[in-house]
């Protein structure tokens, strides 16, 4: 129609290894809508596909846990069971639909601590800093 339409800050644009251009931010907001996603940085600048950090919301995904007679001695462990790990890639994938397929996220990594100022990890205006972030988790899922 004519109209411009701003979907993120600039300097936060990934450029995949195949010159495909994926603006993060609306793709997080997407994801943020599940129930058990607290928080979500996506990460792939250079890398063949799309990957994301997520910390979830613990207290939910212990009730369902708890629903689906799952056991784990602490949180950690938990996020590393195949049915919760199953249930992030479900989840994912279902408010994934509507994407084109190089914007679609290929590797996931749950994250038992969340985000934080402190850690130098957000600005005092809660943006996320994905440069900090990929340093120190993008081992997790980069290639």
């Amino acid at each position: 129609d004519g109209y411009l339409r701003i979907t993120g800050r600039k300097k936060d644009l990934l450029v995949l290894a195949n010159g495909k251009k994926v603006a993060p931010a609306p793709i997080e907001l997407k994801m943020a809508e599940s129930l058990f996603i607290q928080q979500i940085v996506l990460l792939g600048d250079k890398q063949k596909a799309v990957s994301a950090l997520v910390v979830p919301h613990i207290e939910r995904v212990k009730e369902w846990a708890k629903e689906n007679k799952i056991e784990a001695e602490n949180d950690a462990v938990l996020l590393q069971q195949s049915a919760v790990q199953q249930l992030f890639r479900k989840e994912i994938d279902g408010q994934s639909e509507a994407l084109a397929d190089f914007e679609k996220i290929r590797k996931i990594a749950l994250l038992d601590e969340a985000f934080s100022v402190e850690k130098g990890e957000m600005t005092p205006t809660l943006k996320i800093k994905r440069n900090v972030i990929a340093e120190k988790y993008g081992s997790l899922v980069l290639e």
